[in-house]
């Protein structure tokens, strides 16, 4: 389904400071209804205190949140109740199994079970359903606080890292629900450091930096933009021939041509990773 220009949550201006250290300073970005939204950035730019602060577990110093359309400080527990989320303070209940956590997720939100075996079976836990939670590996707690935060059918939800410790098995299966969520109108606040997740999942993407936004736009725009100013011809006799898109060029890619020199033509563009190392300075 595709995304509206309603925004479902913003940030306009908004700063945050621990102690002398500036946090967030003067973040500004929207999110669509139905779209899912990239938020990228280097461990420590801002990313999880962002989403404390768009679902509430903090307070901003200066700028304005809207959730749902209207002020976050006048959001109630029904806006909560439309929200889902999975963090690295997702919390599951060691001594019960991973059916009886989401079982419990599903009574607090108000919903039934009736989904909880098709949810299980989406993420390959149907078989470790009775296992507890404090028995289940890294990959399989990862799993079931997933399925927690989209128990109840929530129609935004917040991912901060879902496939962080999974294999590649589990981690495909994961962006096949991303994909499934964004058809059926779902939208979805995502931060990963995986940037195939990003640019295969994502509308549109924010690279955060230092606590502020240093790009914004959809993946294939990101790159685009950041396209470097040359190509790179693959000749007969003389290998890899690399030329700058100015006229020069363009009258010596002719003369290769019409020495029949020309095997292919290669546009030399960034991928997504390259873009962020480029925008950050610093590695995923």
């Amino acid at each position: 389904m595709a995304a509206t220009h309603s925004p479902v949550l913003s940030m306009e201006g908004v700063c945050i400071s621990f102690g002398a250290k500036r946090v967030l300073d003067g973040l500004t970005f929207d999110v669509a209804r139905g779209e899912c939204f990239g938020f990228l950035g280097p461990s420590g730019a801002g990313k999880t205190t962002t989403i404390k602060l768009l679902t509430r577990q903090l307070a901003a110093d200066a700028g304005r949140i809207m959730l749902f359309g209207r002020p976050i400080e006048h959001a109630g527990g029904a806006d909560y109740d439309r929200i889902g989320i999975l963090s690295d303070t997702s919390a599951l209940y060691e001594r019960l199994t991973i059916e009886e956590n989401l079982r419990l997720y599903a009574k607090v939100r108000g919903r039934g079970e009736r989904g909880i075996p098709a949810l299980l079976e989406r993420v390959g836990l149907e078989g470790d359903r009775k296992t507890l939670v404090k028995n289940c590996s890294k990959g399989m707690r990862q799993r079931a606080a997933l399925l927690a935060a989209l128990v109840h059918s929530p129609e935004l939800v917040f991912l901060d890292e879902p496939t962080s410790g999974l294999d590649p098995a589990a981690r495909a299966e994961v962006h096949r629900m991303l994909r499934e969520l964004r058809r059926a109108g779902t939208t979805v606040f995502l931060t990963t450091h995986d940037m195939a997740e990003a640019e295969g999942c994502c509308d549109r993407l924010a690279i955060l930096n230092e606590g502020r936004i240093v790009a914004t736009g959809a993946p294939a725009e990101l790159t685009m933009e950041h396209a470097r100013n040359r190509v790179v011809v693959v000749t007969r006799t003389r290998g890899a021939v690399e030329l700058t898109k100015d006229a020069a060029s363009a009258d010596a890619a002719r003369e290769l041509f019409a020495a029949g020199e020309v095997l292919s033509i290669h546009s030399d563009e960034p991928d997504l990773e390259e873009v962020f190392l480029e925008l950050t300075g610093r590695e995923l």
